[in-house]
């Protein structure tokens, strides 16, 4: 059970709460018991599981994320000039698991999985794995 799920990204950086595409991939499938894979296959976006409850903490966590990771750094390399894209994707990582256990991912109560796009705007894809 593989789903690809596509969405377009409106800022540079942000997150996209997306638990609410992988539960409902989770009910279309019938799915009582097992676990999920959250993936993403950029390498300037990530996954994330965080809290969902206070908008503020995206923003904190995405200007402190600038903070380490300036885009604009004088010793940086690569030619397309998304270096600080790349070191934000290494650090949130490509995916997360989470538990099903009767058709319900088990989150915490602040938790929600994440999209996060470091170099946007773009047309974006994740997928979803039922295990």
């Amino acid at each position: 059970m593989l789903k690809k799920i596509n969405l377009r990204t409106d800022k540079h950086d942000q997150m996209i709460d997306v638990t609410r595409e992988v539960q409902d991939f989770i009910d279309e499938q019938g799915v009582q018991d097992g676990a999920v894979v959250v993936y993403c296959a950029h390498t300037t976006a990530g996954i994330t599981i965080n809290e969902n409850a206070d908008p503020d903490v995206k923003t904190d966590m995405l200007r402190r994320f600038d903070e380490v990771y300036p885009w604009d750094h004088k010793l940086d390399r690569h030619m397309e000039g998304n270096t600080a894209a790349h070191m934000k994707a290494s650090t949130v990582g490509a995916s997360q698991h989470v538990i099903i256990e009767k058709g319900r991912l088990i989150l915490g109560t602040w938790q929600g999985i994440y999209f996060c796009e470091f170099d946007g705007p773009r047309n974006r894809h994740f997928y979803v794995k039922i295990l």
